[in-house]
Protein backbone atom coordinates (compact mmCIF):
# COMPACT_ATOMS: atom_id res chain seq x y z
CA UNK A 1 0.00 0.00 0.00
CA UNK A 2 1.28 3.23 -0.90
CA UNK A 3 1.89 6.40 1.62
CA UNK A 4 -0.73 9.32 1.66
CA UNK A 5 1.32 12.15 0.00
CA UNK A 6 2.22 14.94 2.95
CA UNK A 7 0.30 17.99 2.79
CA UNK A 8 0.47 21.65 4.15
CA UNK A 9 -3.11 22.83 6.31
CA UNK A 10 -3.35 26.59 4.78
CA UNK A 11 -5.08 29.26 6.29
CA UNK A 12 -7.06 30.66 3.29
CA UNK A 13 -7.70 33.95 5.40
CA UNK A 14 -4.30 34.99 5.40
CA UNK A 15 -3.64 33.50 2.03
CA UNK A 16 -6.38 36.48 0.84
CA UNK A 17 -5.22 38.56 3.84
CA UNK A 18 -1.71 38.74 2.59
CA UNK A 19 -2.24 39.39 -1.12
CA UNK A 20 -4.99 41.86 -0.61
CA UNK A 21 -2.51 44.24 1.09
CA UNK A 22 -0.20 43.82 -1.79
CA UNK A 23 -2.53 44.51 -4.22
CA UNK A 24 -2.39 41.73 -6.02
CA UNK A 25 -5.49 40.46 -8.32
CA UNK A 26 -6.35 36.85 -7.68
CA UNK A 27 -6.00 35.81 -11.31
CA UNK A 28 -2.41 37.29 -11.13
CA UNK A 29 -1.37 35.41 -7.88
CA UNK A 30 -2.82 32.56 -9.44
CA UNK A 31 -0.56 32.86 -12.37
CA UNK A 32 2.56 33.29 -10.81
CA UNK A 33 2.16 30.60 -8.20
CA UNK A 34 1.12 28.05 -11.51
CA UNK A 35 -2.11 27.24 -9.62
CA UNK A 36 -6.08 28.30 -11.45
CA UNK A 37 -7.95 30.69 -10.06
CA UNK A 38 -10.34 28.65 -9.13
CA UNK A 39 -8.34 26.63 -7.18
CA UNK A 40 -6.72 29.97 -5.19
CA UNK A 41 -10.58 30.92 -4.66
CA UNK A 42 -10.79 27.83 -2.95
CA UNK A 43 -8.57 28.43 -0.46
CA UNK A 44 -8.96 31.60 0.04
CA UNK A 45 -12.79 30.53 1.64
CA UNK A 46 -11.62 27.62 2.92
CA UNK A 47 -13.06 24.91 0.70
CA UNK A 48 -9.91 23.34 0.13
CA UNK A 49 -7.89 23.46 3.03
CA UNK A 50 -4.45 21.25 1.96
CA UNK A 51 -1.93 21.72 -0.54
CA UNK A 52 1.16 19.20 -1.48
CA UNK A 53 4.37 20.83 -0.90
CA UNK A 54 5.39 22.04 -4.04
CA UNK A 55 2.06 24.03 -4.77
CA UNK A 56 2.87 25.38 -1.67
CA UNK A 57 6.41 26.24 -2.01
CA UNK A 58 5.28 28.14 -5.30
CA UNK A 59 2.25 30.05 -3.41
CA UNK A 60 4.93 31.08 -0.89
CA UNK A 61 7.09 32.36 -3.54
CA UNK A 62 4.60 34.45 -5.68
CA UNK A 63 3.79 36.04 -1.98
CA UNK A 64 7.18 36.81 -1.87
CA UNK A 65 8.75 38.29 0.42
CA UNK A 66 7.21 36.48 3.49
CA UNK A 67 9.46 36.72 6.73
CA UNK A 68 8.44 33.25 7.85
CA UNK A 69 8.01 30.07 5.84
CA UNK A 70 4.92 28.93 7.77
CA UNK A 71 3.00 32.00 7.70
CA UNK A 72 0.73 30.96 5.18
CA UNK A 73 -0.11 27.36 7.21
CA UNK A 74 -3.15 26.79 10.17
CA UNK A 75 -1.52 27.04 13.33
CA UNK A 76 -1.57 23.63 14.98
CA UNK A 77 -2.32 22.80 18.57
CA UNK A 78 0.92 22.29 19.45
CA UNK A 79 1.89 25.80 18.77
CA UNK A 80 -0.88 26.99 21.10
CA UNK A 81 0.33 27.85 24.68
Amino acid sequence: MQAPRPTFEVDGAAIRKIRMSRGIPIADLARRAGISRSYLTRLEIGVRRHMRPHTYAALHEALEPLPDNTQLLVESEDDTP
